[in-house]
């Protein structure tokens, strides 16, 4: 049997999920179905497979959030960052080159970070039992029987039988509505799921085949790769001038050696707060709620309270999500419209569909309490023996109270400790650094107060984790 090789795709920006998902921390790093994130559930699915590696290709924004999710579940991989999104081939390309450059041709299998599978034990037997397509130089997709004729997701029409699978006869985009009747009452039709199984080998030769422009590109950029930290950064330059396309335009539709394995696994791409209602246990009136909420007289409504109360009186189909900083409030049939909204608000640069209040960082995160002209406060958490970088600051001054634990402070020429409740204040244009040296995290308030007090007005002299 061929190594098995999981390649997990973490690109993805989310906004059909907002306010949750926005795009320094989109949807695969929140938990939105149970209590693991999309990626953690994805990767705790794969263990029962007989796997010898596993890469995460990923954002650069993104690869501080995927190396600590997976630390936190005790998981080694390897991160691939890509400098610039170009959809899904270009980015199993990369994963592909990576396995072959160490002589090696392992099935790849590939799995976006952002589906939810209810059934685990279904999954590792449907993948275990497609094994022998893949390893005859099939090109597998998985394909899922759908129980409703949904207009959102691609469709793969089934031709003769093939091992446990079907050749395909076409794919489908995402039909219309009189369309999708007709694929679900025909029974020859399956859900494309975007999942795959094939040799890296076979398919970097069905790229060069099909698309000798994205395989070049790919080829020429993972030559220029370099290691930064625990990561593989690819060559912007190069990676840039690949074409965005996705798998099923650039190989599955040209391919006479795709075959689709039919999966009955319970699964679902979330990708909308509709699709995340279905997937999820309601309530006998067909509500789904999380956080501190309360319900009268609604149904077939999903209601989400991250810091306060929400309550929620005579409705019915809304999706009502409350964030720190944001507020959704929509009905069901108006849910296709979001991603307009959430184009308007970047349109207006607003930072509400760039970050949380609480942001993290690779040594921690930190939540914003107040702000005002000329000030903000922030509440900052800096994990056991992480360090913020040597810095200074052209506009703001900063003072630091400690909350809880032990800080080592440089500041200037100066290096000291601060304990619980102890503070000390950062001028304009000094240079300073945090460490937390002990067990436990540490805990702090930060008074920012200034003429700009943007993320951007940091200077950095020296950082652990590579950043400029």
């Amino acid at each position: 049997m061929s190594m098995l090789k999981i390649v997990v795709l973490a690109g993805g920006s989310g906004t059909r999920l907002w306010p949750l998902s926005r795009s320094a921390y989109p949807k695969q790093f929140i938990s939105l179905y149970d209590d693991q994130t999309m990626i953690q559930s994805t990767v705790d699915r794969v263990r029962p497979l007989d796997f010898d590696s596993l890469t995460v290709v990923c954002n650069a924004q993104h690869r501080f959030l995927v190396a600590e999710q997976l630390r936190a579940m005790d998981q080694t991989a390897s991160i691939i960052l890509e400098p610039v999104g170009r959809d899904t081939a270009p980015a199993i390309a990369l994963a592909a080159l990576e396995a072959v450059a160490v002589g090696k041709d392992p099935l790849l299998l590939v799995l976006p970070a952002d589906h939810v599978i209810k059934k685990n034990n279904i999954f590792a037997d449907t993948i275990n039992a497609s094994v022998p397509l893949a390893e005859s130089g099939k090109l597998v997709t998985y394909g899922i029987k759908p129980d409703f004729p949904s207009t959102d997701y691609g469709y793969i029409k089934l031709d003769s039988q093939c091992g446990v699978g079907y050749n395909v006869e076409k794919f489908i985009e995402k039909p219309s509505p009189d369309r999708a009747g007709a694929f679900f009452e025909s029974g020859d039709y399956l859900w494309n799921s975007g999942m795959f199984l094939f040799k890296a080998s076979g398919y970097l030769q069905a790229l060069e085949k099909y698309r000798p422009d994205m395989y070049k590109s790919c080829v020429a950029a993972f030559k220029l790769a370099a290691p930064d930290l625990d990561f593989l950064r690819i060559s912007e330059q190069e990676f840039g001038r690949c074409v965005a396309e996705s798998v099923d335009y650039a190989i599955m539709e040209h391919t006479k050696d795709a075959v689709t394995v039919p999966l009955s696994a319970g699964w679902s791409d979330v990708g909308t707060w509709y699709s995340l209602w279905k997937a999820s246990d309601k309530d006998l009136s067909g509500n789904v709620t999380r956080g501190d909420v309360v319900l009268q007289s609604v149904k077939n409504s999903h209601v989400i309270a991250d810091d306060k109360l929400v309550a929620v009186l005579g409705v019915e189909d809304l999706v009502v999500v409350n964030s720190a900083d944001a507020l959704l409030v929509a009905h069901k049939r108006s849910l296709h419209e979001l991603k307009h909204l959430v184009k308007h608000l970047e349109e207006e640069n607003r930072d509400e569909v760039k970050v949380h209040r609480k942001v993290f960082r690779p040594w921690g995160y930190y939540e914003q309490v107040d702000s005002g002209s000329g000030y903000q406060v922030k509440r900052i958490t800096v994990l056991s023996g992480a360090k913020l970088s040597l810095q200074k600051h052209k506009y703001r001054a900063e003072h630091w109270v400690i909350v809880r634990g032990t800080a080592v402070v440089t500041r200037g020429d100066e290096t000291f400790e601060l304990h619980e409740n102890e503070s000390t204040f950062i001028p304009k244009n000094i240079v300073h650094s945090l460490e937390n040296a002990e067990k436990d995290d540490l805990q702090l308030i930060e008074v920012q107060s200034g003429d700009y007090l943007g993320e951007d007005d940091i200077v950095r002299l020296n950082d652990i984790y590579g950043r400029r």
